[in-house]
């Protein structure tokens, strides 16, 4: 097992740029959201590594090579840029400070922001806010899907400026 985790950390921090596309079916990519948030939750809360984290998911599901690869996108892509997301977050909601907010809504945020922003992604952004709302509703409080929509509908507006009119740090 730990040879296991070893290699998905070691798969995780190799991930490039470009990954993004190689994910056709939206139930694919849904799941490999819902896994990404899963582990980014234990990263957070537990301190666990993720590609630990990452392969205590894989046992209760196994993805294909196109939606792992997907799912190693997102989980590096959050975890490299994590400073900066958080930057985001506390500039789209000024009025929560990132380290108050719960642990799901922070991480829903980092993971819908980093797709957002990215220039490799793909989806449409009303589909990664859709699905942003569906993780909250799934795993948050009650309030949590409104939040997350207001902050997604914040972060989209600058989002969609030219770039050089956006001051996202890379």
């Amino acid at each position: 097992m730990e040879n296991g985790a070893e290699g998905a950390a070691a798969g995780i921090a190799d991930q490039r740029s470009g990954e993004a596309g190689v994910v056709a079916r939206p139930a694919e990519r849904r799941r490999a959201r819902r896994a990404a948030l899963q582990v980014l939750y234990e990263v957070d809360c537990s301190g666990h590594r993720p590609g630990i984290a990452l392969d205590y998911r894989q046992q209760d599901e196994q993805f294909g090579a196109e939606t792992l690869a997907f799912l190693y996108w997102l989980i590096s892509g959050v975890i490299r840029y994590r400073e900066d997301l958080d930057s985001l977050i506390g500039r789209y909601a000024p009025e929560w400070p990132v380290g108050k907010l719960a642990i799901v809504d922070r991480n829903v945020l980092r993971l819908s922001i980093f797709e957002l922003s990215s220039p490799d992604a793909d989806a449409p952004p009303k589909v990664v806010i859709n699905e942003a709302v569906e993780l909250a509703k799934t795993f948050g409080s009650d309030n949590s899907a409104r939040f997350i929509n207001g902050v997604l509908g914040t972060a989209l507006r600058e989002i969609s400026l030219p770039t050089e009119s956006r001051q996202v740090s890379r």
